[in-house]
């Protein structure tokens, strides 16, 4: 069953040695940036192993942005030689789970951004209920969803 683990001291390591297809690496940061970044904004975010089962097959980090305020999905992303299983929509549901728990503030609204080119993470998101904002970053847009109780 695909679950969430916090990233912690035990299994970091397992964080950093996810691999993505080499032409998927402009899609996501890898997790070593990502965890020096949750390092930064440790009192507004939690990263996350994604697993299923024993093995972690991937990776996600919610932050918390206190200043708009809004939930972030940062980073997910599945590990090569476990994409196509269904573990990246376990894992979404699994993290609008957890961010319904409002685990640092009041807030339904939930943001990430996508490359434009990434059309399986886009299709995931889209069928999920994100829309796009009309925001674009260089490559990547934004899509904003609004959590229902």
């Amino acid at each position: 069953m695909t679950h969430l683990e916090k990233i912690t001291e035990e299994n970091f390591v397992d964080a950093f040695n996810l691999k993505l297809a080499p032409e998927q690496e402009r899609f996501v940061s890898h997790p070593i940036r990502s965890l020096a970044q949750a390092y930064v904004y440790r009192q507004q975010c939690q990263p996350f192993g994604i697993y299923e089962d024993d093995p972690m097959v991937g990776y996600v980090m919610v932050v918390y942005d206190y200043d708009i305020p809004e939930y972030d999905i940062w980073h997910m992303m599945i590990d090569v030689s476990s994409q196509g299983l269904g573990y990246g929509r376990a894992a979404l549901d699994q993290v609008l789970a957890y961010i319904k728990t409002k685990p640092f503030g009041a807030s339904d609204r939930v943001v990430l951004t996508c490359n434009k080119d990434n059309t399986r993470a886009m299709d995931l998101y889209r069928r999920k209920g994100f829309v796009p904002t009309g925001a674009v970053f260089e490559d990547e847009v934004e899509l904003v969803l609004t959590l229902r109780q």
